[in-house]
C-alpha cells in the first residue's frame, strides 16, 4: 500500500538522518498526519454494511435478491420493522410474499437486521413495484428543449416524467461546503460551484425563476413515481480526494434515501465510477468517456457503458461485443433524426436525446 511504504520512509528517516530540529517536528507532524489519514481510510473502507442486490418486484416475480455484507463477511439477516411480515429471507435472498405483489402499491419499505462477527448492523431498503418504463428515451438534463423549461431543473424532471421517458438524467456537483447541487456546467451566473457555498448558490435564481436544487430536492420529486428512472452524472471535479468525498456522499444519500431502484449512476471519471462500484457492488454503474473497451469495462464490473454517438460510429463492432458481455449500452446526445433512427435500429438498450418527444414518436411507430 502507498500510504504504507511512505510511512516507514519517513520514520526510517527520522530515526536515521542527522537534520535539525525544526525538520524532525515538521516529519514527525507529517508522519503523524498521514497515520491520522491513513487510519481514516481504513475505519471508512472497512465500515460493514448490507447490500441488497436489486431492489424491485413485479408480477410473477416474487424473488428479489441477494443480501451480502460489503466488505464481504458471514451474516446471518433477520426481517425487521411493520412491513416484515410481507417478505421473506432463505438462503441469503429476500423475496415478497406473492400475495403482497398488487398493481396499485408502488412500493414498501423494510428493515433487515445482519448479525456480523463484530455486531449487528441492520439498514432499511424501499423495495419498488417495477412499473418503470421501458422505452429507451432518456431526457438530456430533463426534458427542457422543447417545454420551457430549465435544463437540470426540477420541473424539466417533472416534464420527463410526464412525457413518459424511461429515464431523466442531471447532474451533480458539491459546493465548497460540500452540498450536493445539480447542475451541468462547473459554474454559474460566474460563481464556481466547488468554490461557493450551498447558501450563496441556492439563491440564485435559474432562468425559469427556480433555485437550483439540491440532490435530495431532486430526487424527493423523482421518488414520488415509479415509472422514470433517475440517471446520475456525478461530475468530475479538481482532485482525486475531493471527487471521492463527492462520490462518497452521493452514494451515502442515495442509501439514507432508500433510492436504488430508481438511481443508474453515470460518469466520466474513471475513478468516480470505479469509488461508487466498491461502495455498492451492486449499483448500476456506466462510463461516459468514451475511452475504455467493452472488455475492460466488463473485467472491471461496470454495468454499462454510455458513449457519444461518434465513439460508438468509429467503433461500432463495440455494440455487439458489449452485447455479449452483458452491458447495458447508451449513446449520447443524439438529437438528429436519423442518428436516432441508426440506434433504434441497433437495438441498443437507450438513448439520451434532447429531443425526447421525437423520440418517443419514433419508438411507438418502430414498435
Amino acid at each position: 500500500m502507498v500510504q504504507l511504504r511512505a510511512l516507514a520512509w519517513i520514520l526510517n528517516d527520522i530515526l536515521t538522518t542527522t537534520i535539525n530540529e525544526n525538520m524532525v517536528k515538521t516529519r514527525i507532524f507529517l508522519f503523524i498526519f498521514m497515520v491520522l489519514n491513513l487510519f481514516s481510510i481504513i475505519t471508512f473502507a472497512q465500515k460493514p454494511s448490507i447490500l441488497l442486490s436489486n431492489h424491485t418486484f413485479s408480477a410473477g416475480k416474487s424473488e428479489i435478491g441477494s443480501l451480502n455484507i460489503n466488505p464481504n463477511q458471514q451474516a446471518r439477516f433477520k426481517l425487521k420493522g411493520e412491513q416484515a411480515g410481507l417478505f421473506t429471507i432463505k438462503n441469503n435472498k429476500l423475496s415478497i410474499k406473492a400475495k403482497y405483489i398488487r398493481p396499485e402499491i408502488k412500493w414498501y419499505d423494510v428493515e433487515i437486521q445482519a448479525r456480523i462477527p463484530s455486531g449487528i448492523i441492520s439498514q432499511s431498503f424501499r423495495i419498488v413495484n417495477d412499473q418503470f418504463i421501458r422505452n429507451r428515451v432518456i431526457a438530456h438534463r430533463g426534458a427542457w428543449k422543447n417545454t420551457g423549461a430549465t435544463e437540470n431543473s426540477i420541473s424539466s424532471l417533472q416534464h420527463a416524467i410526464r412525457l413518459g421517458c424511461q429515464g431523466s438524467e442531471f447532474d451533480v456537483h458539491m459546493s465548497a461546503d460540500s452540498a450536493l447541487l445539480i447542475h451541468h456546467d462547473p459554474g454559474i451566473q460566474g460563481m464556481k460551484i466547488d468554490a461557493s457555498s450551498s447558501a450563496q448558490l441556492r439563491s440564485l435564481k435559474l432562468s425559469n425563476g427556480e433555485n437550483m436544487p439540491t440532490l435530495e430536492a431532486y430526487l424527493t420529486e423523482g421518488l414520488k413515481q415509479n415509472n422514470t428512472k433517475l440517471i446520475l452524472e456525478i461530475k468530475p471535479t479538481t482532485g482525486k480526494q475531493r471527487a471521492l468525498e463527492l462520490t462518497q456522499g452521493v452514494v451515502k444519500l442515495i442509501k439514507e434515501m432508500k433510492a436504488q431502484a430508481w438511481i443508474d449512476y453515470i460518469s466520466f471519471d474513471y475513478n468516480i465510477c470505479l469509488e461508487v462500484i466498491r461502495l455498492d457492488p451492486y449499483a448500476r454503474v456506466a462510463y461516459l468517456n468514451g475511452d475504455k473497451t467493452p472488455a475492460v469495462l466488463s473485467a472491471d464490473h461496470f454495468w454499462g457503458l454510455d458513449y457519444h454517438f461518434n465513439v460508438f460510429k468509429k467503433n461500432e463492432i463495440w455494440i455487439d461485443d458489449a452485447k455479449s458481455k452483458g452491458l447495458a449500452i447508451n449513446a449520447w446526445t443524439v438529437n438528429d433524426p436519423d442518428m436516432l433512427k441508426w440506434f433504434l435500429d441497433k437495438r441498443i438498450d437507450f438513448i439520451t436525446t434532447n429531443e425526447p418527444e421525437l423520440l418517443l414518436k419514433m419508438v411507438k411507430a418502430d414498435n
